[in-house]
C-alpha cells in the first residue's frame, strides 16, 4: 500500500529511493533498527535524519523529505 506512495514522491522530487528486503539483508536491518514492516528511514548529508515506522499518508511523506531536502 505504502509502495506507490514512495514512488510517486520519488519521481516527482530530487530524493533517492531504495527498497531493501529486510528478509534477506537481516544484519542491515539490525543495523538500523528496523523491528516493524514498513519503515522508513530518512538520509540527509548520508546521515539518518528520520525514521517513520508504520503506514504514513502522502502528506505526511511530502512533508518529511520536503524539510530534508
Amino acid at each position: 500500500m505504502l509502495a506507490p506512495v514512495v514512488e510517486t514522491i520519488a519521481a516527482e522530487t530530487s530524493a533517492t529511493v531504495a527498497k531493501i528486503d529486510i528478509d534477506t539483508n537481516q544484519q542491515l536491518a539490525a543495523e538500523y533498527g528496523v523491528r516493524g514492516v514498513p519503515t522508513l528511514v530518512l538520509f540527509d548529508d548520508g546521515q539518518l535524519a528520520e525514521r517513520l515506522v508504520g503506514m504514513q499518508d502522502e502528506a505526511k511523506l511530502r512533508s518529511v523529505v520536503e524539510a530534508h531536502a
